[in-house]
């Protein structure tokens, strides 16, 4: 990561908005005070459907994907530019990819650290490094194709993507499904990367594995094609409020439609689950361009905007930070002894509510936290740069 101290360029501040709320919510849903006891808007789907949880992840690289089309759009079209630009992203996407690698190799305790042991167990797929791929696939296509074309490749791989999970025998079962450790991706992800480079909480499937990375780039696109329609100069803006919002409305039901034979699930983000959420991001967007940079009511979206320009920072540091805080060992009145971050969430926040309620109080306090250093940041312009 380059720390950089720069001017503040002129950004869609809709979009600082949209990637800050989403990066704040992602926070907050991986920092719960126990995870035992959770609201259940807070949690995933078991399985197959949706909760507001669930949203947060394709947002994400919706919004990568409206990044692009901003941040390409000149290079676009100078193609002599191009290969250098795509080194960049290049360079940008083995940064993400390397950082998950981190968090997933880090050690939650250092006295019985084996750096061997932990990389022949290291888990390869991750959030940071499925931001990465699809941020990396999505710029070569924006850059080499047409928006015809992008449109075209994104329903091409949803239909792939179905036709290859409800039509392809998996290997060793002998028919297609769509079951947790039994469908094709999970199969693929066992068979390339084997059951100790999966997540460790299932260990015979990945949630980011190999096959599903595939739609999760046509989410990526679909932002791509959001981003430069929306930075079209020829078209009045309450014109492209109506086109997102009925684009978004439309997506929304197709993907519920197609949930009926092919369920929206993140696990497998699945092409219904693409269209589902892609859909509901365009609605978003387009609401918050309209109030925010068209009719200028943005009061409200400081402390959103703080999270929304260093995003990838505030992620990675949130994931890292818990682990090296418990590293400090307090004992406990029993004589056990508990991390720092464990200790603190047991003495402030476990006596003073219920258990989900302190559960949640804590996770807010640690967006909290972060808050106040993302403000003297943006307050010095300091953007990190990954």
């Amino acid at each position: 990561m380059k720390p950089m101290t720069t001017n503040k360029p002129e950004r869609l501040l809709s979009l600082d908005f949209f990637r800050g709320l989403t990066v704040a919510a992602m926070i907050l849903v991986n920092n719960p005070g126990s995870w035992g006891h959770i609201y259940a808007p807070l949690a995933h789907a078991e399985w197959n459907g949706c909760t507001p949880t669930d949203l947060v992840f394709p947002f994400f690289l919706f919004i990568v994907g409206v990044s692009i089309a901003y941040a390409m759009g000149s290079k676009k079209l100078d193609p002599t530019s191009h290969n250098k630009t795509i080194l960049k992203a290049l360079k940008r996407a083995l940064t993400l990819f390397g950082l998950g690698l981190l968090l997933a190799i880090f050690p939650r305790n250092f006295s019985t650290f084996d750096l061997v042991e932990s990389l022949s167990n290291l888990r390869i797929p991750g959030v940071l490094q499925r931001i990465g791929v699809v941020f990396f696939i999505s710029s070569i296509i924006f850059l080499k194709t047409s928006d015809k074309n992008i449109f075209r490749i994104i329903i091409l791989i949803l239909i792939t993507y179905w036709a290859l999970m409800t039509f392809v025998p998996v290997p060793g079962v002998g028919y297609p499904n769509l079951e947790k450790e039994t469908n094709l991706g999970a199969w693929l992800d066992r068979t390339i990367l084997t059951e100790a480079h999966l997540w460790k909480s299932a260990k015979t499937w990945d949630p980011e594995g190999i096959l599903s990375t595939l739609p999760a780039i046509a989410t990526g696109l679909f932002g791509v094609l959001v981003g430069v329609y929306l930075k079209r100069k020829d078209i009045e803006p309450a014109t492209k409020i109506a086109w997102l919002f009925s684009v978004g409305v439309l997506a929304s039901l197709a993907g519920l439609l197609w949930d009926l034979q092919f369920p929206i699930n993140k696990s497998l983000w699945t092409s219904s689950y693409v269209l589902y959420t892609g859909g509901l991001a365009t609605i978003i967007l387009a609401l918050s361009y309209w109030i925010i940079d068209i009719n200028k009511y943005n009061r409200f979206t400081k402390p959103f905007v703080v999270y929304g320009v260093n995003a990838i920072t505030v992620f990675f540091v949130s994931g890292l930070m818990p682990r090296l805080v418990n590293m400090i060992k307090i004992k406990q009145a029993d004589g056990n002894e508990v991390g720092a971050l464990t200790s603190f969430y047991q003495t402030f926040f476990v006596p003073y509510f219920s258990p989900i309620n302190a559960s949640l109080a804590y996770a807010i306090a640690f967006i909290a936290f972060f808050y106040v250093i993302l403000w003297v940041m943006y307050k010095k312009n300091i953007i990190i740069k990954v």
